[in-house]
């Protein structure tokens, strides 16, 4: 019989036995077919001892066909010997078939989802997206929005002072600076973040929580231009049958200054405890940009007018959600948040 004969008798045989492997035994099985095919004294070594017989033309041709013959029976066995390694001490094999274990995963934070769910709103306006520092100084937090030294306003703010200058910032609107000194008008970006004020931790109040900011500069920009984009925001986040109403209010760094509510969206404007009776929630506040802003970023008055809003997002998570008590946005109680 040829050498090229034995090649092939013993592939067949390999294959017989691969495929009648008991499955009871499969580890132990294969064992016994790396001993009877690849041993020292194995038939795939039987074969390259004939390699001798050949003439010195087939000899190179039939070296590479027992080197493959080798290789794929190695792998073969050795996919056998890891497929069913995994054997219980009882004998019995794991059956790989079946699904796996379901593995415990998380949920986004609430917050996140409304954070996320706001950024989108106003970036299918055409708002981008900006950051601005939680550590900053005075300068920031305070006197380029028109609060200087001594203002009524600060007291309003209890703030977390690192140094004398150094603050941990009390609201988002220092990133409206930060973006305007770096970026010529036209500008239209909104600055999400956290921040933090030393208020006593209650049903509505926490020492930290998150505010995004928003600014348009432009030529000729008008406040009904600023109800126009809020009323759509609304509509969008809290469904087409909301409505929207402006008071006048105060902020430092707007004038005029709005506060923006919804009718209730609990009680559809007919009263009810969350909205105390009165049929609107207050959501934001907003107001054109006061000159004295543009003149610490060098902005001429002249030339660009524009408008800010800024807001709470556990407000709008509460409001959005029935929650009653912002500490529970912190506390970590998977079941709360497994509700999200």
């Amino acid at each position: 019989m040829s050498i090229s004969d034995q090649i092939q008798k013993v592939r067949l045989e390999f294959q017989s036995d691969l495929e009648s492997l008991s499955s009871a035994s499969e580890v132990d099985a294969a064992d016994d077919l790396r001993i009877k095919y690849l041993g020292r004294k194995g038939l795939v070594a039987h074969l390259f001892g004939q390699l001798g017989t050949v003439s010195k033309d087939e000899r190179p041709e039939m070296g590479q066909i027992l080197n493959s013959l080798k290789t794929k029976i190695t792998e073969q066995i050795d996919g056998v010997a890891t497929f069913h390694g995994n054997v219980s001490k009882e004998g019995i094999d794991t059956d790989f078939t079946l699904p796996g274990d379901p593995l415990p995963v998380g949920s986004i934070h609430p917050l996140s989802q409304i954070l996320e769910e706001i950024k989108s709103i106003f970036i299918r306006l055409g708002f981008s997206v900006s950051y601005g520092p939680e550590i900053d100084t005075e300068f920031y937090n305070f006197e380029a929005l028109n609060i200087p030294q001594n203002h009524p306003a600060r007291d309003m703010q209890d703030t977390f002072y690192i140094t004398d200058e150094i603050l941990m910032r009390t609201h988002t609107s220092g990133t409206l600076i930060h973006y305007m000194e770096t970026h010529d008008p036209p500008v239209r970006f909104i600055g999400p973040g956290r921040v933090y004020r030393n208020e006593d931790i209650s049903v509505r109040s926490y020492c930290l929580f998150h505010q995004v900011e928003g600014l348009y500069v432009d030529s000729g920009v008008t406040f009904s231009e600023l109800k126009g984009t809020l009323g759509y925001f609304a509509r969008e986040l809290f469904g087409q049958n909301v409505k929207t109403r402006f008071r006048p209010s105060y902020f430092p760094f707007t004038e005029p200054s709005a506060e923006m509510d919804v009718s209730c969206i609990f009680c559809k404007a007919k009263g009810c405890s969350v909205c105390k009776h009165a049929g609107w929630l207050e959501i934001l506040g907003c107001g054109m940009v006061d000159p004295e802003v543009f003149k610490s970023v060098k902005y001429d008055t002249d030339k660009w007018t524009g408008y800010a809003f800024g807001m709470g997002i556990e407000r709008m998570a509460m409001l959005k959600y029935g929650v009653q008590d912002i500490r529970l946005f912190y506390n970590g109680d998977v079941r709360f948040l497994r509700q999200f």
